[in-house]
Parts: structure tokens; C-alpha cells; sequence
């Protein structure tokens, strides 16, 4: 696997590693049962296990995590009148997020050892076969099995007050997949109140990695409602088709006249049902990945998302080289998030940066594959502001 890196981002994380952090024992030891800015009380997440994590910056850009899961809770910024608001889905208590997440909810989750989709959960690395957990009609998505990244408890140790890491380890054959693997995932805020997420792995045997985060994202701050109005930027001129199970044909579509081109800004809403085109048939709307035209240009803008009632305007930079767009279509209102809102279909959006899914089984498109003696090396950041 290649190295995606941007010495840039590291003098950014090296620069902001100086103090100790509101780790688990601090914010209980000295917050008690007061709330953060996005209204979550540290107590109801507080076990022998797990706890809930705040980084910030100066501006006041907030963002709770827990390490459950290594799942962001709450991003709050600020809207174009100045109020500050939480613009991702998420729970407000660890019980609920063990219960939904056994369900299969990865609300802000860390999400591996494989993101999206292997076909049939199946894959041949240097001539040996794999098998993988299949939760996914026939196929294993997100990693498969009830130990996949999502569902365990990863060691926290903050950095600082706007930086904390994640890290975890995964057996040789764990879900199926070869190889030791360590893993550590540092979230950052910076002043420019960004998000930057960096991911690093390595393995002492042959193995396929696809790591990335299931953030939900409503720039809103409403979860009881769609947010189809919002409006999606991508600089991408193909995407990556699917089958009726939404796993990927190996067949790469123009988006040229059809509802996936994004390339002038688009309310995601205006052709999400068209279904005179198969594709939208197939994802039950938008659950594709576009395959970027800035591979490996953390510099450049990727995407961007826009909320015409708060203002708020979230930029997307990554170094991978797609990014599924899931537009929250099985979202059914079952889920119970932030204070009692149960979120209905598409009343949030996921931009999972990423390689392509079931990358595995088509040698032509770039390798996941990750040998002993490599680095396992990302970036993704999602930047806010206001219009």
C-alpha cells in the first residue's frame, strides 16, 4: 500500500501535542455531572471501560468522543449567526450506543479492519483465500464480525486539550482477516476549527486495510428532520456502480447527466428518488463511492456541504482516493439519539474517505493491501465556516 502524508499535518499535530487533556478521569474528577457545550453530561457515558473525551480550540469549536467504538459524539460550531451548534447525529449515553451499535448503528464510529463492502465476504491476497463475517445481505460490510472496530472499546490517551489518540490491536485472523495489526487514530482541532482525523497501522503479515469514520453529518442541527436541502460539492467525474445488495460491479460510471454529477453545487434532495436511473434504484438513493479527482492533495479541496438555514459550510479534504456518499437511507426513525430524537431516513449524511470497496477482488484499482515493514498512513479533515 502506498503512504498518503502531508508533513504539513504533521507539524500540526507535533505542534499542538504540549498538555494533558480532559480524558475520562479528569472531565468526570472535574466537570462532575456538568455538561459540555453540546449538552452531553460526561457521567452517562462514565464505566470501568469507557468514558467521553472533549477537545477543543481557542474559537470554542467543541468535539466529544467516546472510546467506545472511537466514535465522535458531538462536533459543535458555530452558525452564521453565531450560535453554536452541533452538527452530527450521534447518542447521549454509552447504554445506547452498545445497544443500537449491536445493531449495526456506527454513528461516529472508527470503522475496520475493512470500510464498506467485500463482495460475498471473500478475497484472495498472494494466492491464499479468505473468508469474512457476512452482515450485510451477502456480502461483509465494515469490517463483519461483532469484535469489527466499531463495536470494541480502543485505548484513549489525550494529547492535549484539542488532541487525543485511539489505538487498538487485532489478532491474526480476527473477522477472518491475516496479518497482527496495530492501530492508532489521532482526532485534532484546530484553530482554522477543522477536524483532522490521521490514520496509522501496521502488520507483521499480508493483509488488506480500508479504514475510515462513520461521522453522521446534519449541518442543521436538526436530527428530527431531513436535511435534503443542504447542498453537496465533489470534484469527482466517476463513481464506482453497484448491484442491487449496493456492492460494487467493478464497472466505473461517468457521472456526466446523471444525478451523481455534484460538480456544480447541488441540493442533495433534487435527485436523490430519480429512478429512472439504476444506480439510484440500487442504493436506495445515494450510497456510492466517487472516486476523487484530488488523490493524494490533503491540499485541495475534495468536497463540500452547505446548509442554506444555518450558514454553516463544511470543507473535505482527504489523501485517499474515493469517498462514500451515504445519504442516511435506511435510517427509519428506530434509532434513539441526542435528547430523545429518533432520526427519520436521510436526516444525515456520511462522507466515508476511503479506498474502494471490495478493493480486494479488483487488482486494477488501487491496492488496499498492506505487508510487514509498511507504514498505513491517512488523512482526512473536515473544515468549518459560514456563508
Amino acid at each position: 500500500m502506498k503512504k498518503f502524508f502531508s508533513i504539513g499535518l504533521v507539524a500540526i499535530v507535533a505542534g499542538l501535542c504540549m498538555t494533558a487533556c480532559c480524558n475520562k478521569t479528569a472531565c468526570n474528577k472535574e466537570c462532575g455531572d456538568s455538561l459540555t457545550l453540546s449538552g452531553l453530561n460526561p457521567a452517562d457515558f462514565a464505566s470501568d471501560s469507557t468514558g467521553l473525551y472533549v477537545i477543543k480550540n481557542e474559537a470554542g469549536m467543541e468535539v466529544c468522543l467516546t472510546n467506545f467504538g472511537g466514535r465522535i459524539v458531538s462536533i459543535m460550531v458555530p452558525d452564521k449567526n453565531g450560535n453554536m451548534t452541533d452538527v452530527c447525529l450521534g447518542h447521549d449515553n454509552i447504554a445506547d450506543y452498545e445497544k443500537y451499535g449491536a445493531e449495526g448503528c456506527n454513528f461516529g464510529a472508527l470503522i475496520g479492519r475493512y470500510g464498506n463492502r467485500i463482495a460475498k465476504g471473500q478475497f484472495t491476497l498472494d494466492g491464499e483465500s479468505y473468508q469474512l463475517p457476512i452482515n450485510n445481505g451477502p456480502n461483509s460490510l465494515h469490517g463483519g464480525g461483532p469484535i469489527a472496530f466499531h463495536n470494541r472499546i480502543w485505548k484513549a490517551e489525550p494529547l492535549d486539550s484539542k488532541s487525543i489518540a485511539f489505538s487498538t490491536s487485532s489478532a491474526d485472523g480476527e473477522d477472518g482477516y491475516p496479518g497482527n495489526i496495530d492501530v492508532t487514530v489521532t482526532y485534532v482541532v484546530t484553530e482554522e476549527n477543522a477536524l483532522l482525523i490521521s490514520y496509522f497501522a501496521t502488520t507483521d503479515k499480508p493483509t488488506v486495510l480500508n479504514l475510515t469514520n462513520h461521522c453522521y453529518f446534519n449541518l442543521s442541527g436538526d436530527g428530527s428532520k431531513d436535511c435534503l436541502d443542504e447542498v453537496l460539492w465533489l470534484d469527482a467525474d466517476k463513481f464506482t456502480a453497484v448491484d442491487a445488495d449496493v456492492a460494487v460491479t467493478g464497472e466505473v460510471l461517468d457521472v456526466e447527466g446523471t444525478p451523481f454529477d455534484f460538480r456544480t453545487p447541488t441540493a442533495i434532495g433534487d435527485r436523490i428518488d430519480d429512478e429512472s436511473n439504476q444506480q439510484i434504484v440500487n442504493g436506495h438513493g445515494y450510497d456510492h463511492n466517487w472516486i476523487l479527482n484530488t488523490p493524494v492533495q490533503m491540499s485541495k479541496c475534495f468536497g463540500s456541504l452547505y446548509d442554506p438555514n444555518t450558514g454553516i459550510f463544511m470543507e473535505m479534504f482527504t489523501d485517499q482516493p474515493g469517498v462514500q456518499f451515504y445519504a442516511g437511507n435506511f435510517l427509519d426513525g428506530s434509532f434513539v439519539g441526542k435528547k430523545g430524537v429518533k432520526y427519520p431516513r436521510r436526516s444525515a449524511f456520511c462522507f466515508e474517505t476511503q479506498h474502494y470497496p471490495d478493493s480486494p477482488n479488483h487488482p486494477e484499482w488501487p491496492s488496499t493491501t498492506l505487508r510487514p515493514g509498511e507504514e498505513y498512513i491517512t488523512n482526512t479533515m473536515y473544515k468549518f465556516s459560514t456563508k
